[in-house]
């Protein structure tokens, strides 16, 4: 059964889709520039997911005295990645970091002080200075609310600089014209069910990461990668969807994030045994290593029988030794968390932890600009005309195959600047719109219609479960080809088979839940079953993607970003672009790849 429906059109010079800290940061510069922008969100802007980030925000802004410059961070983060993050992007961000704080702390976030009143920095796992002598103290942090206190500070910009807010809308596609440019987007007003017509010269995603195709994410219900599906469904590649970051210190049977500000402060892990096995593993950085090293650690400690607890299935990190005054001023959010999620009180007794999904390195493959590329005509860094991503949604690539903590955060606000940026020098003001090509639009409308009357035996709730359990089983800490060749089977079964097997209730359009999942739900499952076949595809262990039957990094070979395209009928396209070896000025040179090592 399909309807009619009137579609209620807007006109824009740029359109921003997602209200976390990227959206509203190139928000706020787009609109400063004189450009008529709208922010189009599913949710209002401060709930976010950007909101729960916690420890901080990388750059070498050398406020604790300790000698850092962004020439280390630089360093650091290419090791981080595991050498697949593109040196060019990675000079750029850690160059402009200290900058962009530095406007932060002007817009107003409330950053914790140092006793000369200079924003308060915390060292992070792998954030070293003089290239991995000793621990940096680059994070600067809010307490343990920096990103609270960003987006909510980003979002009172916002308003200062009359930007145009469309909250609780959820995107259903992105308008393409024929010759494959972005004309804008096509979204749905959950208040009264109408359909709205957005056109821009400029589309901006930054719609987040879609950690909830997991069963255990400290990722908000929200994070289902509705940008990358988009992206899919117009014919673009995502780029390294099978380097997903496990966190260290998920709460055990919750789930919820405990900082890594928490051991930055000096808390660490024990086993069984109340070893500090942290020190067979990493050495020199210990608990502070990189993220991935650290879950593989962990899961190695759980696996050869050093787990705690009556199942020995998880591992205790230790914060009791920590003065009382120091927690409360610097992680008082994570006393509340560990007392409400996990039972303790963390001045006298430890928090029980486990690794789980926290963040997604891969996404919508952009330049340093924000611009989105894809390959065309043997071009690997062709871009596409009128779009652009930002934030956890886009693969910049800064990140690679493992990203450093607090790198997030700073990413958001680099990227979302420099999208401003670009804009602003790209768009005249005012400028008139070309004819739409209409046949993306009703694509989009033929895949909501087909959502929405949808009659199969199946709750959504049901399938959702069934993916996520695929992803946790098949696509976990360690893989291996059997697993991985399994999980791809049967996520690409569950794709095909969802059209015949969900079925909705509700068929209103005024705030449908149900819908809204469904519509969600069908844009996890494109990015799971991506997601297995990358992982598939890579024959190595590199950074966040450990394959126990190619347990060596393989630099001769793997080298290159991965670039995965699907089709409605769920077939998936491989192919590769190379990584960015170079960097754009002569402050710094390229970093050869070596050993990783912490």
């Amino acid at each position: 059964m399909t309807q009619a429906y009137e579609i209620v059109e807007h006109v824009y010079d740029v359109v921003v889709l997602g209200g976390g800290g990227a959206g509203l940061r190139a928000t706020m510069g787009i609109v400063s520039a004189g450009l008529r922008t709208a922010c189009i969100s599913k949710v209002f802007p401060t709930r976010s997911h950007t909101v729960a980030a916690q420890g901080g925000i990388a750059a070498a802004l050398n406020n604790m005295g300790d000698g850092d410059n962004w020439r280390y961070h630089f360093y650091d983060t290419i090791k981080g990645s595991d050498w697949l993050g593109d040196q060019d992007a990675i000079e750029y961000m850690c160059r402009e970091a200290p900058e962009a704080v530095r406007e932060l702390e002007h817009f107003g976030v409330p950053f914790s002080r140092t006793d000369k009143g200079q924003i308060y920095q915390r060292p992070f796992g792998g954030q070293t200075l003089r290239y991995g002598e000793a621990m940096a103290r680059r994070t600067c942090a809010a307490a343990d609310r920096t990103g609270h206190a960003i987006l909510h500070t980003l979002y009172q910009q916002c308003l200062k600089h009359n930007a145009e807010f469309f909250v609780e809308y959820i995107a259903l596609d992105l308008l393409m014209d024929s010759d494959g440019s972005c004309k804008g987007l096509l979204a749905w007003c959950m208040e009264d069910g109408t359909l709205h017509r957005f056109r821009a010269h400029q589309t901006v995603l930054a719609t987040g990461g879609y950690g909830r195709v997991y069963f255990s994410c400290t990722a908000a219900h929200i994070c289902t990668g509705d940008g990358n599906a988009m992206a899919l469904r117009a014919g673009l590649p995502l780029q390294d969807m099978e380097f997903t970051q496990f966190h260290p210190t998920g709460i055990y049977g919750a789930g919820c994030l405990i900082t890594e500000g928490a051991r930055g402060e000096g808390g660490y892990f024990t086993n069984a045994n109340g070893e500090r096995f942290m020190e067979r593993y990493a050495p020199t950085a210990k608990d502070l290593a990189g993220r991935d090293v650290v879950c593989r650690a962990i899961t190695v400690e759980i696996l050869e029988g050093r787990g705690c607890g009556p199942n020995k299935d998880y591992i205790e990190l230790q914060l009791s030794h920590l003065p009382r005054d120091l927690l409360e001023e610097r992680l008082p959010g994570i006393m509340e968390t560990a007392r409400i999620f996990a039972g303790v009180d963390l001045t006298r007794e430890p928090i029980p932890v486990l690794p789980t999904v926290h963040y997604n390195m891969g996404g919508i493959p952009t330049n340093l600009h924000g611009e989105v590329v894809t390959l065309r005509d043997g071009n690997p860094d062709a871009t596409v005309r009128g779009l652009m991503a930002i934030g956890e949604a886009a693969c910049v690539s800064v990140h690679g195959a493992n990203r450093l903590g607090s790198n997030s955060l700073i990413d958001l606000i680099v990227f979302g600047r420099a999208a401003a940026h670009r804009a602003a020098a790209t768009i005249t003001p005012g400028e008139s719109h070309a004819v739409l090509d209409r046949q993306s639009e009703e694509r989009a409308i033929d895949r909501f219609d087909r959502i929405r009357w949808t009659d199969g035996p199946r709750k959504c709730g049901e399938l959702r479960l069934d993916m996520q359990r695929a992803m946790q089983r098949y696509c976990a800490v360690f893989r291996d080809g059997p697993l991985l060749t399994e999980g791809a089977a049967y996520v690409g079964s569950l794709y095909n088979n969802l059209r015949s097997e969900l079925g909705l209730t509700d068929r209103s359009l005024v705030w449908n839940t149900d819908l809204g999942e469904a519509i969600e739900l069908d844009n996890m499952v494109r990015q799971a079953s991506v997601s297995l076949q990358s992982a598939l595809a890579r024959t190595e262990s590199r950074g966040a993607h450990a394959r126990e039957d190619y347990p060596q990094r393989d630099d001769a070979n793997w080298l290159k970003h991965t670039l995965a395209w699907m089709d409605e009928d769920g077939r998936i396209a491989i192919d590769y672009r190379p990584v960015h070896m170079n960097t754009p000025s002569n402050d710094v040179n390229p970093i050869p790849p070596k050993a990783r090592v912490y």
